[in-house]
């Protein structure tokens, strides 16, 4: 008797999606049941003449009586957590089915609102696992995408309100590679940076930003007898347009800004299709001058963008210089408004 095979493996994925359904849902209880006990919480201690001090002793006082029984689920810094969870999020019905308590046990140390909306939105619209949320956060991807965008673009961007029309809202400078284990101090040539970039092409995709997809390496171009080779070629479906990258691990040149133009003019008028927009090309480069850029391309292009990538994750000491010059940058506008 001949059966279908398919059946087996359309079985399977029903069992793995139903197992997947209900880690989420309890999850979410879990999630929802921390904010219940937070909130319960957060309504004892207003009752406390001195609530700092009463705040204090009523965390460790719950913690000493529900560890025994519950588990190190309920210490007291767990405790401290769901009131600190209660607080940032009020109101349950702004709380997403789709963010685990692991995501949400990092997005509440966030220090602003703006930084909070945006990490969820990104998360929830993106699928973030617990490991990418956190990498985002550390590699300052919200002060980043601030350094070339408004405040309000930013995170109307993230929440879907708006979709991207410009590539200078998707395209981050500078990139962080960490990823690729690459030492610092070593040195390496540029097939080298590109082999180590296709090993670990999920988190350069995460690092690029939504919506892009990989196309080819080392695309082969002809130009009547000459014949060239594109480091890296990738699809964004946000900006419907061919993304293009070229890797450059000494110092950007103008030399590098032509030959890229040169790429991006072929895709243009050989691949690029009637209905997707022009071609973007990024020079991923170790060191990066501005002016060379400025002065090598036409005033107002939106098709040539240096970014210069960093092998580590910025220190904590980087990440509050980037916040003082966000500030910087807000405080400018705002001089300039009035």
């Amino acid at each position: 008797m001949l059966v279908n095979k398919s059946i087996i493996s359309n079985i399977k994925s029903i069992i793995a999606n139903s197992k997947d359904s209900a880690i989420r849902a309890v999850d979410h209880q879990r999630t929802l049941m921390y904010w219940h006990i937070g909130k319960r919480i957060f309504e004892e201690e207003q009752q406390g003449k001195d609530r700092a001090d009463y705040g204090k002793f009523l965390t460790k006082y719950i913690s000493e009586e529900l560890e025994p029984e519950y588990g190190s689920g309920f210490s007291k810094r767990q405790i401290e957590l769901f009131r600190q969870f209660y607080r940032t999020f009020p109101n349950t019905n702004t709380l997403y089915s789709q963010l685990s308590w692991s995501q949400y046990k990092i997005i509440i140390r966030l220090e602003s609102q703006d930084k909070i909306d945006f990490y969820i939105a990104e998360t929830v619209k993106n699928n973030w696992t617990v490991r990418q949320l956190e990498r985002q956060i550390y590699s300052s991807l919200y002060e980043r995408l601030l350094l070339s965008n408004d405040k309000e673009n930013v995170l109307a961007v993230a929440r879907n309100e708006k979709q991207s029309s410009d590539a200078k809202e998707i395209i981050k400078d500078p990139m962080f590679l960490e990823f690729l284990g690459l030492k610092r101090e070593a040195s390496y040539y540029e097939r080298d940076l590109e082999s180590a970039i296709i090993t670990h092409l999920q988190d350069f995709l995460l690092e690029l930003g939504n919506g892009f997809s990989f196309v080819a390496r080392q695309k082969r171009i002809h130009i009547e007898s000459d014949e060239f080779f594109v480091d890296l070629v990738f699809y964004n479906r946000i900006l419907h347009c061919f993304v293009i990258i070229e890797i450059k691990t000494a110092k950007l040149t103008h030399q590098d800004i032509g030959q890229l133009q040169m790429y991006v003019n072929y895709y243009d008028r050989i691949e690029k299709l009637s209905h997707e927009n022009p071609t973007i090309g990024i020079l991923l480069c170790a060191n990066k001058n501005d002016a060379v850029v400025k002065f090598t391309l036409p005033e107002g292009q939106k098709q040539i963008f240096a970014s210069q990538y960093e092998l580590y994750l910025p220190t904590e000491k980087q990440l509050l210089e980037e916040v003082s010059k966000e500030m910087e940058s807000f405080e400018k506008k705002d001089q300039k408004s009035e």
